[in-house]
């Protein structure tokens, strides 16, 4: 499984951004996943719930399924933010995990940058900054630059950067996967 990044400053529009990736990069037959990173006291849970008063009563896990879905809350109970490893390694495998934020983290991103947000780039302070997606010129980046609204472009450069051969992936899995079972 891949990992790609987008990163930036909120309101800069990175979910704007992978919204509008995810069926450009699904239709040339990838399968994709994400990881959405937040900065707040997040909870996907209601009071009055069931599972929420699960929770609350000490479970370390609450796991909701349905027929259509299922979702998985963990405590962290005072325990550090786990890393993209850490978290990618409990998602199904996919050929591309696409992580929106955690800029501070250690994978390769693309920075999503617009100028009205008023706040720097991250790039070049950021070492994992590969990319820039903007709206603005940014001639003194020293990494490529595309057009926030070049969707395929910036598919392209994904794709080739984290080294996702679609071809070959797929002969791949047609003569017995990745271990060669057949």
């Amino acid at each position: 499984m891949r990992i790609f990044g987008l990163a930036g400053w909120s309101g800069s529009g990175k979910t704007t951004l992978v919204i509008k990736l995810l069926p450009e990069l699904i239709g040339r037959g990838l399968t994709v996943s994400t990881i959405k990173h937040t900065h707040h006291n997040f909870d996907i849970d209601k009071p009055g719930k069931d599972s929420h008063s699960h929770r609350t009563a000490g479970a370390n896990e609450v796991m909701l399924s349905s027929g259509n879905r299922w979702a998985l809350m963990h405590e962290l109970n005072d325990r550090p933010e786990p890393a993209v490893a850490e978290l990618a390694a409990r998602m199904t495998p996919v050929d591309l995990l696409l992580v929106e934020g955690f800029k501070n983290h250690d994978h390769e991103k693309l920075e999503v940058y617009r100028p009205e947000v008023g706040k720097p780039t991250l790039h070049p302070e950021n070492k994992t900054i590969v990319a820039i997606a903007s709206d603005a010129d940014l001639p003194h980046a020293s990494v490529p630059v595309f057009s926030i609204d070049d969707i395929p472009a910036i598919a392209d450069f994904i794709i080739s950067f984290v080294g996702l051969n679609q071809e070959s992936d797929r002969d791949l899995m047609r003569v017995g996967g990745a271990n060669g079972a057949a």
